[in-house]
């Protein structure tokens, strides 16, 4: 059977470059090797097919001279290689490339273990109004991990040190030798004894069991800034877990949620509050007291004033958290009208429609008028 075209085989124009051909040869060989394709003879022969045109057009000569002689190579002799079994030579790739894309994934590399950070912590702090606007420092209690005092972090029994592991010898990885028909491959993965840390500890410390840390409850005071607000973060360096093998601890994150307050409305650097006035106030104007976070001020609340008007205390609401100065207090009007009055305070108010032209007022019916009402008026 005729040989099909190295070039239609893997793909590529016959001006493809070296990169071109090795990344199309990398494909189609994942494609049909046989480890993904166990038992089918069809892809076995395909990989095979593929392997030697790679091996042909990967190499400068060998590809110049197909180019010129096809096939058969110069006097015949063609190009051999790949066709009685699998002595191939992976000449064009490194074994970190095979490793790859035969089996999934590269080497892993060694390591060995070293400092760990410790893990960054949350605390969900409710402050109030009142605080928030003031600031200033704030205690909370934290529950965390620390380096265990009794071993210093080594998690052996004071008077004793860890072992280097004798199955990795202090790597923290195990060693797998997987022989293939192409050849012997190596793969690692994490100690089984050890779990990776590369030692082990024969007695462990009494106080934290082996760990070399301990969780404690710690009292840590944070500094609250003037106008902080809902959702704001405050970060405290090295208040976290404490770190391994010698690592830097976490950091602690302080999230702020502030309370609703019963008088005051936050409405960001501003301050809103409701005031209730009565109607002759919001009429004849008055000077009146006004609650703010810092204490009663006066305001003055002009003649004529409409329901629903919004006065501004200048400077009396939140520290800007991010600039200068302050937000204001808005006071917004809320006239209220009484829903009682005593004959006199009638008569005034009636008094005083009449003198502005205007129609008010209700008659009232004494009990036999609205007896008469209810029996048809007769």
């Amino acid at each position: 059977m005729p040989k099909r075209d190295f070039y239609e085989v893997l793909g590529v124009n016959r001006d493809a470059t070296t990169e071109e051909i090795k990344k199309a040869y990398r494909r189609l060989a994942r494609r049909y090797h046989p480890d993904f394709n166990p038992n089918d003879k069809q892809a076995e022969q395909k990989f095979k097919e593929v392997k030697e045109a790679y091996d042909v057009l990967s190499d400068p000569q060998k590809r110049e001279s197909y180019n010129r002689f096809g096939h058969e190579g110069p006097m015949g002799a063609g190009f051999g290689g790949g066709q009685d079994g699998f002595g191939f030579d992976f000449s064009g790739l490194g074994m970190e490339d095979i490793f790859e894309n035969f089996f999934g994934g590269g080497f892993a590399r060694r390591r060995s273990p070293g400092p760990e950070q410790g893990r960054d912590l949350r605390y969900n702090l409710n402050i109030t109004l009142e605080e928030a606007f003031r600031g200033g420092a704030r205690e909370i209690t934290v529950s965390r991990t620390e380096t265990c005092s009794e071993c210093e972090g080594s998690g052996s029994r004071p008077g004793t040190e860890p072992e280097t592991c004798p199955t990795c010898r202090g790597s923290g990885q195990q060693q797998f030798t997987r022989s293939t028909p192409f050849g012997s491959f190596i793969s690692r993965q994490t100690c089984s004894t050890c779990r990776g840390e590369g030692k082990i500890i024969r007695e462990p410390c009494p106080t934290c069991r082996g760990q070399g840390r301990v969780v404690r409850e710690r009292k840590i005071e944070i500094q609250i800034p003037p106008g902080v607000d809902s959702n704001s973060r405050l970060r405290v360096s090295g208040g976290g877990d404490a770190g391994l093998r010698g690592g830097p601890p976490g950091d602690l994150y302080v999230f702020i949620t502030v309370k609703s307050h019963r008088v005051f409305r936050r409405e960001g650097d501003h301050i809103g509050y409701e005031l209730p006035i009565s109607m002759i106030q919001a009429a004849l104007g008055v000077e009146i007291e006004v609650p703010t976070l810092e204490g009663p001020v006066e305001l003055r609340i002009p003649a004529g004033t409409q329901p629903g008007t919004t006065l501004r205390l200048r400077g009396k609401g939140m520290p800007r958290l991010r600039g200068t100065g302050r937000g204001d207090q808005r006071v917004r009007v809320r006239v209220v009208v009484p829903k009682r009055l005593g004959k006199r305070q009638k008569e005034l108010l009636a008094e005083l429609a009449r003198l502005g032209g205007e129609k008010a007022g209700l008659e009232e019916k004494g009990f036999i008028g609205r007896m008469k009402d209810a029996l048809g008026g007769s």
